[in-house]
């Protein structure tokens, strides 16, 4: 890989999500020398995929160059890269680009679409995971209807202009609230000559309440904003199947649709090496301890969504959200610098700084530290903690302008296909 020899201890990370770059740059400044690895040039702001499904923002929006991110720092390299396995024995990586041995390995490889084992939902439904996948989405979104133009069966149509979201957790419910909204504000101005009153939009969750999780009254008023712009919410319903036409349950209820977007669920992203049976919990997680230590691996770390840390009050480890990840690789840096200085590491300590949500414009719900709101008030705050977030002055000040100004025109500008995702559309003429 042409990573110079060092006299520093070689700490590889492997992912740039939000554990991978906040360790990195806690380390960048540390007498180590920091080799991060990720299959992507680029850092995700994943909670805002959903716009950039829905038009309302472009991907270099929310995207930002890893090299950038700690640019000017010594010792620090990156690689484009993907992991094929880890050796614990000879602690070394195998890579498609070549070998790497390390110090310290920090496993931040993220999650994926979690669609527990039915093949045929993966074939042909669509995920929300990545940057690719969200322009698909997108241009899925846009050609349906502009396929819908073109055909005289009514069955058809409707089919076309139906959507059916899998999942009625935060994506779920704010992929939801985007649509309704581009049903009603933009549809009609962007086909005239079509009946966009027509298109539907379902939400379908397998629980009884949607945003689990979340306060009772923050779950309520989600469903509440959700079916005031026009949603159809169905609870307690398990979709079994989608044959890329028709959407199957466990009750009587079939949906006919171009567009199902599975959002039921998540699984960490493992890597060879470190997928023994012992090692593993339930999402495909890896067990550490209260160090994020690997069990019997003193040398290899894990944080974020792949981390399964079991604790009183999270029995099944931490939410697989942005927040755990940022906080463990915030305190994975400073005990990295306390084991190399022979000390004693810090246990790590969730702290929840809440939950919220937004469902359209003046649409959120928030609980935060025992505060819970809605409406305007929780839309603005949802805001604000998104644009802190994000990483790039260029993204933050790009993001606020085109919030403004779909407030203020509300419109979508990002209405593109650029690349164009094909369906077979004859089996919606049977």
């Amino acid at each position: 890989m042409n990573i110079p020899l060092s006299s520093y201890p070689r700490i590889v990370i492997i992912g740039g999500g939000f554990g991978g770059v906040t360790l990195a740059k806690k380390l960048s400044k540390k007498e180590v020398q920091v080799v991060l690895l990720d299959k992507n040039n680029y850092h995700t702001f994943q909670p805002l995929l959903y716009q950039v499904s829905t038009g309302g923002l472009e991907p270099d929006s929310i995207a930002y160059p890893l090299r950038k991110v700690l640019i000017g720092y010594d010792n620090f390299y990156f690689r484009l890269a993907e992991v094929d396995n880890v050796d614990p024995l000879k602690k070394k990586i195998n890579t498609n680009i070549g070998e790497l041995s390390y110090d310290y390995l920090v496993v931040a490889t993220g999650s994926e679409t979690n669609f527990f084992g039915n093949e045929e939902i993966e074939k042909n439904a669509m995920s929300m995971k990545s940057i690719p996948q969200s322009l698909n989405l997108r241009s899925l979104i846009l050609e349906n209807f502009e396929q819908a133009l073109l055909t005289d069966d009514y069955h058809e149509r409707d089919a076309l202009m139906n959507f059916v979201i899998v999942g009625g957790g935060p994506t779920g419910v704010e992929l939801s609230g985007a649509l309704a909204e581009i049903k009603k504000g933009i549809l009609p101005k962007d086909y005239p000559d079509l009946d966009t009153r027509r298109a539907q939009i379902n939400i379908v969750q397998g629980g009884d309440c949607l945003l689990p999780g979340f306060s009772v009254q923050a779950s309520k008023k989600a469903e509440e904003f959700l079916e005031e712009l026009g949603v159809q919410v169905w609870k307690g319903v398990r979709v079994t199947g989608y044959n890329g036409k028709t959407v199957t349950t466990k009750t009587d209820l079939v949906f006919e649709t171009a567009t199902v977007v599975w959002a039921a669920g998540v699984r960490a992203v493992g890597i060879k090496g470190l997928d023994a049976e012992d090692l593993l919990a339930g999402g495909n997680r890896i067990n550490v301890n209260e160090f994020n230590q690997v069990k019997g691996h003193p040398d290899i770390f894990a944080i974020g969504d792949i981390a399964c840390m079991v604790t009183e009050d999270n029995p099944s480890g931490h939410p697989m959200v942005a927040q755990p990840a940022i906080q463990q690789g915030r305190l994975l840096a400073e005990n990295l610098e306390r084991l190399l200085a022979r000390k004693s590491m810090k246990p790590f300590e969730y702290i929840d700084k809440g939950s919220m949500a937004t469902i359209g414009r003046n649409k959120a719900v928030c609980d935060i530290k025992g505060y819970r709101f809605q409406g305007v008030f929780a839309w603005f705050v949802w805001m604000f903690v998104h644009l802190f977030f994000l990483i790039g002055f260029r993204n933050k000040m790009v993001v606020f302008i085109n919030w403004v100004y779909n407030y203020i025109r509300f419109d979508r500008e990002a209405r593109l296909i650029i690349r164009p995702f094909k369906r077979d559309y004859s089996q919606f003429k049977d």
